[in-house]
């Protein structure tokens, strides 16, 4: 199977995509169309998690579960929604945990990470795709054994990466990562039904910055402009 995918999430995931597994995938996502039903995100932008962080410049793991189903939402990084889409509430919490945890961090008008992407957070949903409108209605197809895969790349071939895992599903792929190379940090999701279960207060960001300092490795800027 022929992929647009950064060179080197190429290499470290190479085969991945000539297995039964992917086949079968790639069948169901035709036959979703087919049966007219819309998709999200569009094609071009399913891999963008992968595209915009490349894997020897990953930073930072930020999982979500499956990507958001509404219009104009989704655009391939978890979390994040394209300008000109209200915030979603999860993204907010995660705004407003910015503010109190980063000096200086002003809360932007708009809900897009890329540039959190571009700066090496590798914004990764479980599941890549959605039927709109209908939430985890692409889980069990596949991805998760794709994306299990991308995690279990990085911690065997890289070091020294801070791994985000905010609610039970995300801390469920902890199991995939070597705890002796990388760091992982667990709290609450930020979801308004969890938030304050300790996600609010949890400093994720300045906690992930000091680890890549210590490591001497660039911190991210959180800022969103």
């Amino acid at each position: 199977m022929s992929v647009a995918l950064e060179e080197n999430w190429l290499k470290a995931l190479n085969g991945e995509f000539d297995k039964e597994y992917m086949k079968n995938l790639k069948s169901f996502l035709l036959e979703e169309k087919q049966k007219g039903f819309t998709v999200y995100p569009k094609g071009s932008d399913i891999f963008n998690a992968l595209n915009h962080t490349p894997f020897n410049q990953v930073k930072v793991v930020i999982l979500g579960q499956d990507p958001y189903h509404g219009i104009g939402q989704a655009h391939g990084l978890s979390f994040s929604v394209q300008k000109g889409i209200v915030t979603p509430p999860s993204l907010k919490n995660i705004y407003k945990e910015l503010a109190t945890d980063i000096e200086g961090f002003v809360i932007p008008n708009h809900g897009n990470l890329t540039k959190w992407a571009d700066e090496g957070v590798l914004l990764l949903n479980a599941t890549l795709t959605v039927r709109a409108h209908e939430a985890g209605s692409h889980q069990g197809k596949g991805w998760e054994i794709f994306t299990d895969k991308i995690i279990t790349e990085l911690s065997e071939q890289r070091k020294g990466i801070v791994f985000l895992l905010w609610g039970k599903y995300a801390q469920n792929k902890s199991s995939l990562i070597d705890q002796s190379k990388h760091t992982v940090l667990t709290a609450a999701h930020p979801s308004p039904f969890s938030a304050y279960n300790g996600f609010l207060g949890c400093r994720h960001f300045s906690k992930a910055n000091a680890i890549l300092d210590k490591e001497g490795i660039k911190p991210i800027d959180w800022q969103i402009v």
